[in-house]
């Protein structure tokens, strides 16, 4: 048996044979989440490929967004050499975070301790990490609540009219269900009023996609009924989204709610506007929306509703979105 010990980046090696142990830092965001991808892929191209890669994440208390993402690249990476990819050590909140967004039925997990096995049972939100201080803030989360209420009454009044016309104007379901990657990458079925034709979806493959990056768009989509071409110029088709903001699953105010196809494509770094809910509305709505078609500059709006946030600057956004809604050319998200 021969022991061996290199530091890569900030990531002490340790090799047995055919097993690298890589020691994580107490904190894994984004900095960090870049080399300890680079750290993992420079094991695969070396001239030894270990059998099995151990990630020692006994001194990691923290990790965001990018780290999901980091760990996700690492595990398509070890899967295409036949690498076994092991978790080891995994303290609480980094286990509730993996929890949380499934990804502990994808890893193979050593927990530190037992109770910490089984925290997925008890997860709560105290136990997941503050990635940006919008997700423990309680007056906005107390005005997503209030804020969605008054929307699903507006919505209760509006369904009726909204649901004849969506019927009689092309056959199918009222409302839209898409799954979309919310705070840390969890996944959500967003909901919306139909505004396309009823296999939209396996269409889609068919449309040409004006944008530029991991985004969708099409600003002359043939699959958009006539109905639909109203509900999304004025901003209608999202009314069902108050569901989602009183369920928490997403925020008046935040980032665009990307699909999973598109977080896959995502490098380490673009993670990063994962850290926040996904919101109804956000810095990409009031400029430009729909011609906003470079996920560059998704990503740029983003980051900057993260630095610039504070309750002040959401009442700001919701009261530009309200003020640009039925204006022409505004688009759709």
């Amino acid at each position: 048996m021969s022991n061996s010990q290199t530091s890569n980046n900030n990531f002490p090696i340790t090799t047995s044979e055919n097993t690298a142990v890589i020691e994580l830092p107490e904190r894994l965001s984004v900095l960090e989440a870049v080399d300890f991808k680079n750290t993992c892929h420079q094991l695969l191209e070396g001239n030894h490929i270990p059998t099995q890669i151990v990630l020692d994440f006994d001194k990691t208390g923290f990790i965001d967004s990018s780290a999901i993402g980091a760990l996700i690249h690492n595990l398509k990476a070890t899967k295409e050499k036949q690498v076994e990819l092991v978790l080891s050590n995994v303290h609480s909140p980094v286990m509730a975070v993996l929890s949380m967004t499934g990804l502990d039925s994808i890893f193979t997990i050593n927990a530190k301790f037992e109770q910490d096995s089984k925290s997925k049972a008890r997860t709560s939100d105290k136990d997941l990490p503050e990635t940006h201080p919008s997700i423990r803030s309680w007056v906005k989360r107390s005005l997503d609540i209030v804020g969605s209420i008054v929307g699903l009454i507006i919505t209760g009044i509006l369904f009726f009219p909204l649901a004849i016309a969506i019927k009689m104007d092309s056959p199918g379901p009222i409302f839209f269900g898409q799954t979309r990657c919310g705070w840390m990458g969890k996944r959500f079925r967003i909901w919306k009023f139909r505004s396309m034709c009823n296999d939209a979806e396996q269409l889609k493959s068919q449309i040409t996609n004006e944008a530029v990056g991991a985004i969708f768009k099409n600003e002359n989509d043939p699959r958009i009924t006539k109905v639909g071409n109203f509900l999304r110029r004025t901003s209608l088709d999202e009314l069902p989204q108050f569901w989602n903001v009183l369920k928490g699953e997403m925020s008046l105010v935040g980032t665009r709610p990307p699909t999973p196809d598109e977080v896959e494509t995502y490098e380490v770094p673009e993670w990063q506007r994962l850290d926040v809910k996904p919101g109804m509305t956000g810095e990409w709505q009031v400029n430009g929306r729909s011609n906003v078609k470079n996920f560059e500059d998704v990503i740029k709006l983003d980051l900057r509703y993260q630095r610039n946030w504070s309750l002040l600057y959401d009442v700001q956004l919701i009261l530009k979105t309200i003020s640009i809604l039925f204006r022409k050319n505004s688009g759709a998200v």
